[in-house]
């Protein structure tokens, strides 16, 4: 089955409540990527949580990250 994002939450400090298509919702923090030029922009709180959701995260600098990432970085809600 592919890994998909299926809902996403802003929850504050760069940290996103993703669900995916496993019926999964995990706490993503996303600080340890603000650091890789893609991200860097982000850090700027105004435009990270600009983000949409289409199967991944994405954001309009056309930074995104792929599902799998993002559930390895996730914790238990």
């Amino acid at each position: 089955m592919l890994l998909t994002v299926t809902d996403v939450e802003y929850l504050g400090d760069y940290t996103l409540l993703c669900t995916f298509s496993t019926g999964e919702t995990l706490k993503v923090d996303l600080t340890p990527l603000l650091s890789y030029p893609a991200f860097e922009e982000l850090r700027d709180p105004k435009e990270f949580i600009q983000f949409g959701l289409d199967q991944t995260i994405f954001w309009k600098n056309g930074a995104d990250i792929a599902p799998e990432r993002l559930y390895e970085l996730g914790k238990a809600a």
